[in-house]
């Protein structure tokens, strides 16, 4: 492992850069101000037909600085560390904001909302691999894809490891620091020859080391996806049940993430912005947004403005209940923030998810699909042909057919399409929830998609 040093953690530096920012503002004439600095580093590598294709290190630290004067907002950019230009820049952005267009939305978060208290989230993992046994994971995991019978070329497979984290201060006192680490492995594997070539994946992202699926595991799980796709069949086009693979299932609650984002429901460009405590779903079913989950790909004590995270039910009982808000989207909407802020250097808040999940049913996956005479099974997804304003959903898909409540023989270039309030109507989960991605969902079941092949 890579020997941890005091200045790959030690986010003092930057908290520093960022308080002196602040000052500067605030004395270039700015009524309030916050400063965001972001530090990152990343290890990869990626081997294919058991050579070393590419091997990337990458180490930054970029801070950003936003201003307001009255209502009127501006944010600037640098990632000069080196000296120390605070007074420049902050005048620059101050000078900025007075030219810009009032925003009647635009300030800092209630201080009465900020977090004072930042939970344990164990997001760090110290001990970050080297660049020779990263090769080594993704050399083991290209290994076992192309072992598995039937795979005839790897896509290639990869290794990686970094931290990165972020330090916000503001001008009415909030001022926090937190860091996570990320390690993954991957590999791509491609059965069959000539024009019946078929392709897959596996992989595994997470915030220690000690989660990760092993190398082997990855390659193996590759290989056989790719061997079970060769030999697709066309359809005919008709309305059948529709079942999600856990690996897709996520796509779906975070159709419902943006339809429910309050910066669309404001500039009225969700399909839902009319649809706030109505029944979108089954009874029973929930979704949650949890920034606090303890090892979430996407975890984080408090948000990007500095208000503090908390578990909230954007579905409860079926039932929408919730926006997903920032400080602005919220004034804007008559509401007050959920803590969802996001933001870069370069940009003002806005608000976005977290660590999503759609929760678990009862059934087992075997048991959603038995009663299925004739159904998809879908594994992969392709293009984007959702319509966030209508809620017209059609997408490229592959997977399987099912035939008498089981997986039969593969299926590709199909589209399926419905609408997203139907689609949502049907839904029935499986009891197969597992937490392997920013966004999760089970098994699940949909009634009456038109699969439209040949």
């Amino acid at each position: 492992m890579l020997a941890p040093t005091a200045s790959l953690f030690d986010q003092s530096a930057l908290t520093d850069r960022a308080e002196r920012l602040v000052k500067a503002a605030r004395a270039a004439g700015a009524d309030a101000a916050d400063a965001v600095a972001v530090h990152s580093l990343s290890l990869g590598i990626e081997v294919r037909d058991g050579a070393v294709e590419e091997s990337e290190s990458a180490e930054s630290d970029d801070l950003g600085l936003r201003v307001l004067v009255g209502r009127r907002q501006a944010v600037v950019s640098t990632n000069d560390m080196a000296g120390d230009g605070s007074a420049a820049l902050a005048e620059r952005a101050v000078a900025m904001a007075r030219a810009a267009p009032e925003d009647k939305y635009a300030g800092l978060a209630d201080a009465s909302l900020l977090a004072h208290r930042f939970p344990d989230l164990d997001l760090i993992d110290r001990d970050l691999p080297t660049v020779a046994q990263l090769e080594t994971m993704a050399r083991a995991a290209e290994q076992a894809g192309m072992a598995v019978k039937g795979v005839s070329k790897s896509g290639g497979a990869s290794a990686s490891a970094g931290i990165g984290g972020m330090v916000l201060v503001t001008s009415h006192g909030f001022s926090g620091a937190y860091l996570g680490s990320r390690h993954g492995v991957s590999m791509t594997a491609i059965a069959g020859d000539g024009t019946g070539m078929e392709r897959d994946y596996d992989y595994s992202s997470v915030l220690h080391a000690s989660d990760l699926e092993s190398p082997s595991k990855i390659g193996r799980t590759a290989g056989e996806r790719a061997v079970e796709r060769v030999n697709p069949r066309k359809v005919a086009t008709r309305k059948v049940p529709v079942v999600f693979d856990p690996r897709v299932a996520g796509s779906l609650v975070s159709h419902l993430a943006s339809a429910a984002n309050g910066a669309s429901v404001a500039r009225k460009t969700s399909f839902l912005r009319e649809k706030m405590g109505a029944q979108l779903f089954a009874g029973g079913i929930r979704i949650i947004d949890d920034p606090l989950r303890k090892r979430g790909l996407r975890s984080h004590p408090f948000d990007g403005e500095g208000v503090v995270g908390k578990k909230l039910a954007l579905i409860d009982d079926g039932i929408l209940r919730s926006w997903l808000l920032d400080c602005a989207t919220a004034r804007e909407l008559s509401l007050t923030t959920t803590g969802h802020a996001q933001r870069g250097v370069s940009s003002s808040p806005s608000p976005g998810a977290s660590n999503l999940h759609l929760e678990g049913g009862t059934l087992s996956p075997e048991a959603l699909i038995a009663d299925i005479a004739d159904g998809f099974y879908v594994t992969d997804l392709i293009g984007s042909g959702v319509n966030m304003v209508t809620g017209d959903y059609s997408r490229g898909a592959s997977g399987f057919w099912i035939e008498n409540g089981k997986r039969t023989f593969p299926v590709s270039e199909v589209t399926i399409a419905g609408h997203l309030l139907d689609i949502f109507r049907t839904m029935t989960p499986a009891n197969d929830l597992e937490f392997r991605y920013g966004t999760n969902a089970p098994t699940l079941r949909l009634e009456g998609l038109t699969v439209a092949g040949q």
